[in-house]
């Protein structure tokens, strides 16, 4: 089973991911941003944004190649990226945070007040969120709320929506009195 874990940059998806990994023998967690980079799946460089333009399809015959190959007997197969949504996946699970929040998150690891500003809008007006329903549809989106949570909190709920024991859930969080 695939579970993707979205959501803006900043809003704890990877910190959760390691953290269900590591206690989770079943689950086979792949940071889609480290593939993109180390396998140059990218059609172009956005020197304004500091990133890169990922090829989409390239990743997600990579991420078919990946899952068909593996041979270490997990049950799950959890893509963490804020692209992550836009691949195959049986459940996908967003995490939000408060707009203010996230912004300080991402300036505080070294991004941009330009990028903090460009991610923290994106987050109030649910863009990660409403691209995820557009594409898995309702029933396979899990919305989590991670501002005031900590790490292992997140974690538990990712494990929630993994095991199929969490309610889907999309659209209990608004940041919209941000903008």
């Amino acid at each position: 089973m695939r579970v993707a874990v979205t959501g803006t940059p900043g809003t704890g998806k990877t910190t959760a991911t390691e953290l269900l990994a590591e206690a989770r023998d079943d689950v086979d967690v792949v940071h889609l941003n480290e593939v993109i980079e180390d396998e140059v799946l990218y059609e172009a460089v956005d020197e304004e944004r500091d990133s890169v333009v990922a090829d989409l399809d390239a990743l997600a015959a990579w991420v078919d190649e990946y899952e068909a190959a593996r041979d270490d007997g997990g049950d799950f197969l959890v893509l963490d990226s804020h692209l992550a949504h836009h691949l195959d996946a049986d459940r996908v699970a967003v995490l939000r945070c408060a707009p203010e929040a996230l912004a300080k998150r991402l300036r505080d690891r070294g991004e941009s007040d330009t990028k903090a500003a460009e991610n923290a809008e994106s987050e109030a007006l649910d863009v990660v969120l409403s691209q995820a329903v557009e594409n898995h549809g309702l029933d396979s989106v899990y919305e989590i709320e991670t501002t005031q949570s900590t790490p292992e909190a997140v974690s538990e709920a990712l494990a929630a929506v993994v095991d199929g024991t969490r309610e889907p859930s999309a659209g209990d969080v608004d940041y919209l009195d941000y903008l």
